[in-house]
């Protein structure tokens, strides 16, 4: 496995092995990784020749300069994990290497943007279109693996792919679990004891919506929901929606949409969690 820290040297070494027929497939990380990032690399490792992983804490789609300060950081043992792992390369840049100058570029991707996580977090996707499109320049490669978990993220990514015409199929992996169903997270870490046993009730919540969906009508099932929550000490709800999962515009209706998702945002302290489940294909 190979650390590379510099633009030349990932550009370098992706366009070599392009030369060479070598199908690549990336997985973009900011580190402090667990068993969901190491699916990713499975998945990469399954599809393709080479795998690249990206460490790199990006600082342009962290909303609250706190969150970015905290956000936790362990290289030394990020690269112990993937050394395991089918990986090839990490490409771990410095933020001077990946923004020599402040950062322009303006994304649009309309009403996607505009609910939940975009709506909350103002410039947030901006910022991972950013660092993405970038990254995407430097490695070059045909294949890019997002968790479900950052649902909402995964489909503007590929919107950004598509709007770009670029040749890179993005592809979509499960969201791996706690015992308890706790999405895994980096952001995780940061949860006392008394915070982590409390956590899976979001994951308890996405499950009655699953088992109530097409059942309850959806403004009586957000309100169950959003009671739940107001009646529980530990959390702040932040959102809680039932959506389009292609559009990821919010629903009224169970027949308004082929494949439906429920979205949830919460702080437990001052941790701020997100999970997201399917309710309903057709």
């Amino acid at each position: 496995m190979q650390l590379l820290t510099t633009r030349a040297d990932a550009k370098k070494y992706s366009l070599e092995a392009r030369s060479k027929g070598k199908k690549i497939g990336f997985v973009p990380t900011m580190g402090a990784l667990h068993k969901g990032h190491l699916s990713l690399v499975e998945f990469s490792a399954q599809q393709n020749d080479i795998t690249i992983v990206s460490i790199f804490v990006n600082p342009i789609q962290f909303n609250n300069s706190e969150d970015l300060q905290k956000y936790p950081r362990n290289l030394d043992k990020d690269l112990e994990l993937l050394q395991s792992q089918h990986c090839d390369v990490v490409f771990a840049p410095s933020v001077e290497e990946m923004y020599p100058k402040p950062p322009t570029e303006i994304y649009s991707f309309g009403p996607l943007e505009e609910v939940m996580e975009g709506y909350y977090r103002p410039g947030h996707f901006n910022g991972v279109a950013t660092v993405v499109r970038r990254f995407f320049d430097i490695l070059h490669p045909h294949r890019a693996y997002f968790g479900e978990k950052d649902y909402q993220q995964m489909i503007i990514i590929r919107k950004m792919t598509e709007q770009l015409q670029l040749p890179i199929e993005i592809i979509g992996c499960p969201i791996v679990r706690e015992i308890d169903g706790l999405a895994m997270s980096s952001r995780n870490l940061r949860l006392s004891e008394f915070e982590r046993a409390q956590a899976s009730f979001i994951y308890q919540n996405l499950v009655f919506a699953r088992d109530h969906a097409g059942i309850i009508p959806v403004e009586d099932l957000k309100n169950e929901i959003i009671q739940r929550f107001q009646k529980h000490p530990a959390f702040r709800l932040e959102y809680f929606e039932i959506a389009d999962a292609t559009t990821l515009q919010p629903i009224k209706d169970w027949d308004e949409a082929k494949s439906i998702r429920a979205f949830i945002a919460a702080y437990l302290g001052e941790v701020r969690l997100i999970d997201n489940m399917l309710l309903k294909t057709s």
